[in-house]
C-alpha cells in the first residue's frame, strides 16, 4: 500500500505536500513516500518510483513518455514565475501584469536582461523577447547560467532576470541577493507541474491503481 512518489523539489519545499498527503493516506490508505531530487526520471525508468512529478518543461518529460517508460502527463497545478530584478527597478516594472511590454521597458531604459538557463526558461524568454519585437542586443544577455548562477550574474549586472518564485525565495534564505520579485502576474510566468504514472507495461513492480488514485 506504499505509493512511491518521485517529485522536483518545489511542491515540496512549498508546503503543499505537507498539506495534501495526511489527507490523501487518510481517505485511501495508501501511504506516498516522497523522494525529491532533479533527476527524478532516471530513477523511475528503473522502477523505484511508480508516479512521477515534474514541472512539464523538464528535460526529461518527452523521452520518459516517449520511449514508453511513462503514461500521458496529466497536467495538475501551476508553480508561480517571477521577473525578478534590484530593488530600484530601474527599468519602473513593478507591479506591471503583461511581461512583454516589461521587457520593452527593460531594453528602453538600457538595462540588462539576464537569461536563465533553467529549463524552458531560455526558450520563454526568447518566445517573450519576439513577442514584444525586441532584437538580442546587448541588452539581452545569455551566459548560460542557470538557477543561483543566473540570479547572481543579474545581479552583478543590476539587471533583470526571470526564475520560479520558490526557487527564488529559498535561495534568498540560504544567500540572499539584492534582488526581488517584481513581476508575477502574467499566466505566461506560471510553470505547468505535470505526474506522469509509470507505465506498468515496461517497468516491473509499478503500484498502478495507487499512482492513478494519488495522480
Amino acid at each position: 500500500n506504499v505509493i512511491r512518489l518521485s517529485s522536483v523539489v518545489i511542491p515540496q519545499e512549498s508546503g503543499l505536500y505537507g498539506h495534501l498527503l495526511p489527507e490523501f493516506e487518510r481517505r485511501t490508505g495508501y501511504r506516498v513516500e516522497v523522494t525529491t531530487a532533479q533527476d527524478v526520471y532516471g530513477p523511475a525508468r528503473a522502477g523505484k518510483f511508480d508516479i512521477v512529478l515534474s514541472h512539464y518543461q523538464h528535460e526529461g518529460v518527452s523521452p520518459f513518455v516517449q520511449e514508453g517508460f511513462g503514461e500521458w502527463p496529466r497536467m495538475v497545478f501551476s508553480s508561480p514565475g517571477a521577473v525578478i530584478g534590484p530593488p530600484g527597478d530601474p527599468a519602473g516594472i513593478r507591479g506591471a501584469t503583461d511581461v512583454v511590454e516589461a521587457f520593452r521597458r527593460i531594453d528602453r531604459a538600457g538595462a540588462k536582461f539576464v537569461v536563465n538557463d533553467q529549463d524552458g526558461l531560455r526558450y520563454l524568454a526568447d518566445v517573450i523577447r519576439r513577442a514584444g519585437n525586441l532584437s538580442s542586443g546587448d541588452w539581452y544577455v545569455d551566459k548560460g547560467t542557470r538557477g543561483p548562477e543566473a540570479m547572481r550574474a543579474a545581479a552583478q549586472a543590476g539587471g533583470y532576470t526571470m526564475w520560479g518564485l520558490v526557487p527564488f525565495l529559498r535561495l534568498q534564505q540560504q544567500s540572499k541577493v539584492p534582488l526581488e520579485p517584481l513581476l508575477t502576474g502574467d499566466q505566461l510566468l506560471k510553470c505547468v507541474m505535470v505526474t506522469i504514472v509509470v507505465s506498468a507495461h515496461n517497468v516491473g513492480g509499478i503500484i498502478t491503481q495507487g499512482a492513478m488514485s494519488l495522480q
